[in-house]
């Protein structure tokens, strides 16, 4: 059985995968989504990948799916874990040494994301709002199931911690990225994309909380990536 383990991005909360979750138990697998420890401020990414090799347990068969921040931990948890296939879904990719609070400017991201605003026609200032960055195209009832919520707490710890690899683990890895992310621009993506995992994204409609707008598409975006790699004798992706 594919055990499907589903890293969330910023502030670790599992409650982002629970749209996706149904979908893909429904086509038969087992799904593990993870809660990290976002709030401690003792933890790193090192505690962050112990969270998530803990989660998996003695489960084989893994589908490691990474959204946003989660690019910093799932390489972490592949050099630990045998894992089938790697996916990275509207996510940071870091380089050897860098930490997640030197990947902004490393990246060129504040320019990319200037530029994105100016190609919509929209104000820069105006779309950093929690709704139209994140929320533009998630359903009215999820959103207010997310802000009775509540916004959770993301420690500022593993931002400052390098990223300790030295190259990407030998893993099967895919890298899917929303077409309508304002927060991740796609054009910024690719480049990005391109020039550390030397791949070319794969793309799908949605913004970048697609698990929660769009988790039946996103399902069977996942479920054509295993059996790709189920089906065949890749050659493991090493960066």
């Amino acid at each position: 059985m594919t055990a499907y383990v589903l890293i969330p991005g910023a502030g670790g909360d599992a409650w982002y995968w629970h749209l996706l979750e149904p979908e893909l138990r429904g086509r038969g697998h087992d799904v593990v989504a993870v809660a990290l420890p976002a709030d401690d401020d003792s933890a790193g990414l090192a505690e962050y990948a112990d969270a998530v090799v803990e989660a998996i347990g003695d489960r084989t068969g893994i589908v490691l799916v990474a959204q946003s921040f989660g690019g910093f931990t799932a390489p972490l948890v592949g050099e630990r874990v045998s894992v089938d296939l790697l996916v990275m879904l509207n996510a940071m990719v870091p380089s050897p040494g860098e930490s997640p609070g030197e990947w902004w400017a490393n990246t060129g991201y504040a320019e990319a994301r200037a530029e994105q605003a100016a190609r919509d026609g929209g104000d820069l200032a105006a779309d950093e709002d929690l709704m139209g960055l994140f929320f533009h195209d998630v359903a009215l009832e999820v959103v207010a199931k997310a802000w009775a919520r509540g916004e959770p707490r993301q420690s500022d710890t593993p931002f400052r911690e390098p990223w300790p690899l030295s190259g990407w683990p030998d893993v099967p890895t895919r890298f899917l990225q929303s077409r309508d992310d304002r927060f991740f621009p796609a054009e910024f993506q690719r480049r990005v994309v391109r020039e550390r995992l030397g791949i070319t994204p794969d793309e799908m409609a949605g913004g970048h909380l697609v698990a929660l707008a769009r988790p039946r598409e996103l399902a069977d975006r996942l479920e054509t990536y295993r059996n790709s790699v189920a089906g065949s004798e890749e050659v493991r992706h090493r960066r």
